[in-house]
């Protein structure tokens, strides 16, 4: 068991305002650079470091795939990098396939689908389309600050719920709420249905682990509001971190279920690829008294390794600590009476002609 993935890295203060603590070079660059003190006294962890929108020029905005874990072959993700900051963001690695950082530049650095729903229509309306459930947003967040702004999501909601086409989201924001008027439409018709992600009740350490998402409060609060207004609400304790957040599952579980929330699942900490620099370098420095004992657990439950991608295993990890809280998961969410997923949307419905200006036949 040797390798420089083990190691864990030496403590520095934390960047203001964002989750990774470096902007380490990617595994394609062929150069590496390296900040150095030049005497100007310049420190990146005090500076202020803005966030820039570039443009993404996507042909399709449908990604489609074929694992047998998930459960939706189809997605759309507006943004790629997420300002939110979550310093274990299993999506971290995708933005070193456009010669960026998986590291700050992630965070800061937004690549923006500003045609998103215009490629929606489009490929909704051709006729070798298929409808099926749309997740949105299940690799960086729809409704990350930016959105705000933007409102790119809500443009493409507009486009489903016109064409009566299914979608799930998944976000750890409480900006979804602004679209509660679309989603609870579209709820009635069994057509939408929305998760919430939860890491941790702990204000302190959500704050550390995911610096410009909602505030656990505001989590709670976003479920209850979708509750209400009919909108069918799940919560995804994402990712369950060794000695950092476990702990906490059957709390969380316990204060979704009272806020409405009807499913719950969970992921355990996914480190691919640069994920696991960039996580011991968090680890360091803000918990360096456990940083060790924390990768300990998660080899022990990756087979040895910091990350296993294995089909099956890879959302859930193996061995005796990953049992552990599978076991504990499971009793939880039976003693709350909660669901293990939220019940399938309805995709008969689906109605392209309805984004067409040629008037209906039926």
């Amino acid at each position: 068991m040797a390798g420089s993935e083990y190691i864990v890295k030496t403590a520095s203060k934390p960047i203001k305002g964002r989750g990774a603590q470096s902007n380490r070079a990617g595994r394609f660059e062929k150069q590496v650079t390296e900040s150095i003190d030049d005497g100007w006294e310049y420190d990146p962890h005090t500076a202020k470091v803005h966030t820039e929108q570039l443009p993404d020029a996507a042909r399709s905005v449908i990604a489609y795939n074929n694992s047998p874990d998930i459960r939706f072959d189809r997605s759309i993700n507006p943004y790629r990098g997420c300002e939110h900051g979550c310093s274990y963001c299993f999506a971290r690695p995708t933005h070193t396939y456009l010669g960026m950082s998986a590291g700050i530049d992630f965070e800061t650095r937004i690549m923006v689908k500003h045609d998103a729903a215009a490629l929606l229509a489009s490929e909704l309306q051709k006729a070798s389309y298929h409808c099926d459930t749309i997740a949105l947003s299940p690799n960086t967040d729809c409704y990350q600050p930016v959105e705000r702004e933007l409102e790119i999501t809500r443009d493409i909601l507009t486009v489903l719920q016109k064409a009566r086409h299914p979608v799930t989201i998944v976000t750890k924001s409480s900006l979804v709420r602004r679209d509660i008027d679309i989603l609870s439409a579209m709820a009635k018709r069994y057509l939408a249905n929305v998760v919430i992600s939860v890491t941790t009740l702990d204000a302190t350490l959500s704050r550390k682990l995911e610096p410009r998402a909602s505030a656990p409060h505001r989590r709670l609060e976003t479920i209850a509001k979708l509750s209400e207004a009919g909108i069918p609400t799940g919560v995804l304790v994402a990712p369950v971190i060794p000695f950092i957040n476990d702990n906490e599952i059957e709390n969380i579980l316990a204060a979704c279920k009272e806020a409405g929330a009807v499913s719950a699942g969970y992921v355990f900490l996914r480190l691919p690829h640069e994920v696991t620099e960039l996580w011991t370098e968090w680890l360091a420095t803000h918990y360096p008294d456990r940083a060790e004992r924390v990768m300990k657990a998660i080899r022990a439950s990756r087979g040895g390794k910091s990350y296993n991608a294995e089909f099956g295993s890879r959302m859930t990890g193996t061995g005796e600590f990953a049992g552990l809280i599978a076991q504990r998961f499971r009793l939880a969410r039976k003693k709350l009476d909660l669901r293990d997923r939220l019940k399938n949307l309805d995709p008969a419905q689906f109605n392209p002609a309805a984004l067409s200006d040629q008037l209906s036949l039926f």
